[in-house]
C-alpha cells in the first residue's frame, strides 16, 4: 500500500527533525518582516532557478515576468523577456498601479515554474505562515491547489522564531514602496508607507510620496473609507496646490470607482473631479498643467461613462489627448492609457474603425499589455471576425502570467465556433486559475448540460451557486437539469427564482417554457416562449414554442414558428 500525501497546515513550529522526510530545501522563515512581498517565493527561487536556468532555460524565459516580480534579486540570472514601457520612466509617469488580481496571476505563474521544475517527492516546510505577506499566502494556497503533493508536499507552520528587529531606513522603506507600487503589492504598500509616515514630516515632499501611495493601494483594495481618511490628511497637512489637485482627483475617483456600484457616488465624484480640474488649470508649469489637466479630464470622462453618458465621455477624452500633444514625447504611458480609453469609447458608440485604429496605435506603443489585446480581441469577436479575435487572445495570453480572462474569451468563441471539447477546456484551466470566477462555471454548466453531461454540469452549478447565491443563470442551468431528471417541482422553483431574479433573461423564460410544456401546461409555456423570443429571438425558441401551439391545436401558428426555427432571420 502506498502512503497517501496531503498538504499540512499546522499550528506552532516546525520539529527540530525531520527523520526520513525529503525537504527540497532547508525550512523556509515566512515572517514578511524583514523582506516584505513575496518572502517564501523569493527564497524558494533563489533555490530553484539557478539549476532551471541550466537544464530548462524555456521554462524560466516563459515565466520571467513571475520570478522577477518575487525575487527581483535574480535579475543577473534571468534576462526580462517582456518588458513594459513603464520600466525607466521617471516617478511622475509611472501613473498606473497594478489591480489586486494581478497577484493572483503572479501566483498561477510561479505554481506552474515550480510544479514543472521541481523533482517529485519532495516537500517544503514555510515557518512563521502566521506573519506571511499576502502575496506569499495567496502562493501558498494556490500551489497547494495545483500542485500534487506527490510532487511537493507543502506544509506550513504557523509559528516560528522572531526576526530580527528592522533596521531599514526611510530611503530603503521608500525604495521597497515603490517597487510594491509598481508590482501591485498593495498590502505590503499599505502596511509600509503608514510606517513611512509615522517617520516623516506631514506635509513635506516624501510624506506626499507615501501618502500618495498608500491611498492609492487602499483604494485598490476596496478600503475606501480609510483611503479618504488619508486624503483627508494630505488637505490639512499641505498647501501645496499639486497635492490638493492629487488629492481631489484620488477622492473623487473612490467614489466613482467603488467596488459596489449601489454605493457609487457620481455626484459627490464630479465635485470632487471639478476642484482638481480647477486647480490643475491653475498650474503655472506648462507641460505640468497640460497633464495634469488631461489626467483629470480623462478621470472626469469616467464618471461621464458612468452615467452612460458616452459622448461627453468621449470628447473629454478626446480633450485630453489634444492636451497630450503638449507633452512631446514624454509621457508615453498617458498617452497610451488615452488612445485605449478612447478606443473603448469608439467602440461602444460602434465606431468600430476608429477604435481599432487607436487599440492599433495603443499596441503599437507598447506590444506586452495583455489588456490591449483582450479589448480588441472583445470587438473583434462582436464583429464576427473570429480569426483576428483568436489571435488577439492568444496574444493576451502569452504577454503575461496566466491571465483567466483571456481563456473565458477564447472559450466563448470557441463555443461560437462550435469546438465544444477546446470551450470546456478553456472553462476548466479558468476555473483551476481562479476558483471564484462564476461566469466560468456558468458557462461550462451551460455547454455540459447541453452536451448531456449533467452530473458534471450539475456540479458546475452547485460551485457556482454557492459563490453567488441565487444567480440566475445558474438557477436556469439547474432548473434544465431538474426538468430534464423529471424532477419538476424543484425545476419550477429554481425557474421562478431565475425569472424573479433577472426578468430580461431570455433562457430562464425558455427553460421554464419547456418545464410548463412537460408539466401539462401548454398555454403556460406559450406564455413563457413568447416572452423568450420577444427577448431574444432564437430558432429553438421558434421551434419549442411551436410543439406547444400545436398541442393547443393552433396549427397555423405553429406552422409559422416552425417556418421561422427553419429559416432564421
Amino acid at each position: 500500500m502506498t502512503e497517501e500525501r496531503s498538504h499540512l497546515r499546522v499550528q506552532g513550529e516546525p520539529p527540530a527533525r525531520w527523520g526520513a522526510a525529503r525537504l527540497l530545501m532547508p525550512v523556509i522563515d515566512g515572517h514578511r518582516g524583514p523582506r516584505g512581498p513575496y518572502t517564501v517565493a523569493a527564497a524558494l527561487l533563489r533555490h530553484l532557478v539557478p539549476a532551471a536556468v541550466e537544464r530548462a532555460a524555456g521554462l524560466v524565459a516563459a515565466h520571467d515576468i513571475e520570478i522577477l516580480a518575487a525575487a527581483p534579486e535574480l535579475s543577473g540570472l534571468v534576462r526580462a523577456r517582456r518588458v513594459t514601457i513603464d520600466v525607466g520612466l521617471s516617478d511622475e509617469e509611472r501613473i498606473l498601479v497594478p489591480a489586486p488580481r494581478r497577484t493572483l496571476r503572479l501566483a498561477n505563474g510561479l505554481a506552474e515554474f515550480v510544479r514543472d521544475v521541481v523533482r517529485p517527492g519532495r516537500a517544503l516546510v514555510v515557518c512563521n505562515g502566521a506573519e506571511a505577506d499576502p502575496t506569499d499566502i495567496e502562493l501558498l494556497d494556490v500551489m497547494a491547489r495545483r500542485i500534487s503533493p506527490r510532487t511537493l508536499t507543502i506544509m506550513v507552520y504557523s509559528g516560528g522564531p522572531e526576526p530580527a528587529p528592522d533596521q531599514r531606513d526611510i530611503d530603503e522603506l521608500w525604495v521597497l514602496v515603490d517597487r510594491c507600487t509598481r508590482e501591485g503589492f498593495l498590502h505590503a504598500v499599505v502596511e509600509l508607507g503608514e510606517r513611512g509616515l509615522s517617520h516623516t514630516e506631514p506635509g513635506g515632499t516624501r510624506w506626499w510620496r507615501f501618502a500618495q501611495r498608500t491611498a492609492t493601494a487602499l483604494g485598490g483594495l476596496g478600503r475606501t473609507g480609510e483611503a479618504r481618511e488619508l486624503w483627508d490628511r494630505v488637505r490639512r497637512a499641505s498647501q501645496d496646490p499639486a497635492m490638493h489637485a492629487a488629492g481631489a482627483y484620488g477622492t473623487a475617483m473612490l467614489d466613482a470607482r467603488h467596488p459596489d456600484p449601489a454605493r457609487r457616488d457620481l455626484v459627490r465624484a464630479q465635485g470632487w473631479i471639478n476642484e482638481a480640474i480647477a486647480i490643475s488649470s491653475l498650474l503655472p508649469d506648462p507641460a505640468e498643467r497640460a497633464f495634469k489637466l488631461g489626467f483629470d479630464r480623462n478621470g472626469l470622462a469616467l464618471i461621464e461613462l458612468r452615467r452612460g453618458r458616452l459622448d461627453a465621455a468621449l470628447a473629454l477624452v478626446e480633450s485630453a489627448i489634444e492636451l497630450a500633444r503638449e507633452l512631446g514625447e514624454r509621457h508615453p504611458l498617458h498617452r497610451m492609457v488615452l488612445l485605449a480609453n478612447r478606443a473603448q469609447l469608439l467602440a461602444a458608440l460602434g465606431r468600430t474603425k476608429e477604435a481599432l485604429e487607436d487599440y492599433a496605435s495603443a499596441i503599437a506603443m507598447d506590444p506586452a499589455v495583455p489588456d490591449h489585446y483582450l479589448e480588441r480581441g472583445n470587438l473583434l469577436f462582436k464583429l464576427g471576425s473570429y480569426e483576428e479575435a483568436l489571435a488577439d487572445f492568444e496574444r493576451a495570453i502569452l504577454a503575461g502570467p496566466p491571465m483567466p480572462e483571456a481563456y473565458y474569451n477564447r472559450a466563448e468563441l470557441r463555443t461560437v465556433r462550435g469546438d465544444l471539447d477546446g470551450a470546456l477546456a478553456d472553462l476548466g484551466l479558468v476555473i483551476e486559475l481562479d476558483p471564484g470566477y462564476v461566469d466560468a462555471y456558468i458557462n461550462r454548466a451551460g455547454l455540459l448540460a447541453a452536451a448531456g453531461r449533467d452530473e458534471e454540469a450539475r456540479a458546475d452549478v452547485s460551485a457556482g451557486l454557492a459563490l453567488a447565491p441565487g444567480n440566475a443563470y445558474l438557477l436556469t442551468v439547474l432548473g434544465q437539469l431538474e426538468t430534464a431528471a423529471g424532477r419538476l417541482a424543484e425545476a419550477r422553483a429554481a425557474l421562478d427564482l431565475a425569472v424573479d431574479r433577472a426578468p430580461a433573461l431570455a433562457s430562464a423564460w425558455g427553460n421554464r417554457g419547456v418545464l410548463r410544456y412537460a408539466a401539462g401546461d401548454p398555454e403556460g409555456a406559450v406564455e413563457d416562449l413568447t416572452r423568450a423570443i420577444v427577448l431574444q429571438p432564437e430558432p429553438d425558441l421558434y421551434a419549442n414554442r411551436a410543439v406547444a401551439l400545436r398541442a393547443l391545436g393552433r396549427a397555423t401558428e405553429a406552422e409559422a414558428d416552425e417556418h421561422r426555427a427553419e429559416h432564421p432571420g
